[in-house]
């Protein structure tokens, strides 16, 4: 697989998990009980917000890989 077809479908599974995250996150906030501390909803949030780095990392180092006759 070339390096810009490893992009090519590297960027619809980034766009993706982005959506899957965002989907799975908010499910797990409505679950959350109501009258929760501010401190805990901060928290809650930087995870949220922050979490769909770590399956995207991989992912990008994946995409960014040079081709095998360029290396």
């Amino acid at each position: 697989m070339t390096q810009r077809s490893r992009k090519l479908l590297g960027a619809f599974l980034l766009v993706g998990s982005i959506i899957l995250w965002s989907v799975l996150a908010t499910w797990i906030y409505l679950l959350l009980p109501e009258g929760l501390p501010g401190l805990v909803l901060i928290g809650f949030f930087i995870v949220a917000g922050m979490g769909w780095m770590l399956p995207a990392m991989p992912l990008i180092k994946w995409m960014a890989k040079p081709d095998a006759a360029n290396r």
